[in-house]
């Protein structure tokens, strides 16, 4: 299955998608096939997600912050548009120096990649867009 995340952090829906992927992941685990089952791909304004300089008050959810820690408990790296990601101010190592941007902002656990990227995952049996 492939998750594909394009609500900025501050929709509902961005949240919902969380607890969705962990609702799967836990039934996959059950049944011994999360590592092949689920990928995850944020795209659009979910690149804002992958920002590691966004600040939440303490009342509020921090996605960026929980989806870290749901890649760290299951081995993933989040895969993020490059293009949208840099968009949006979200950008690592690499693109900061080929764009002469100061410093990086992507949190750890999350990676930019191509669009060549979603179309590989593209070939899941089943996709859900939040």
């Amino acid at each position: 299955m492939l998750v594909l995340m394009t609500r900025p952090p501050t929709h509902s829906l961005a949240h919902k998608a969380l607890q969705f992927c962990q609702a799967y992941a836990k039934q996959m685990y059950a049944d011994n096939t999360l590592s092949t089952e689920l990928k995850i791909f944020f795209y659009g304004d979910a690149a804002s997600i992958a920002n590691r300089l966004r600040w939440q008050p303490d009342d509020q959810i921090n996605l960026t912050q929980d989806w870290q820690k749901f890649a760290h408990q299951h081995g993933m790296t989040l895969p993020v548009c490059v293009s949208t990601a840099l968009a949006r101010g979200v950008c690592d190592a690499d693109n900061a120096k080929r764009h002469q941007l100061t410093g990086d902002s992507l949190a750890t656990g999350f990676k930019l990649v191509g669009l060549s990227e979603l179309a590989i995952l593209m070939d899941s049996h089943k996709v859900v867009t939040f």
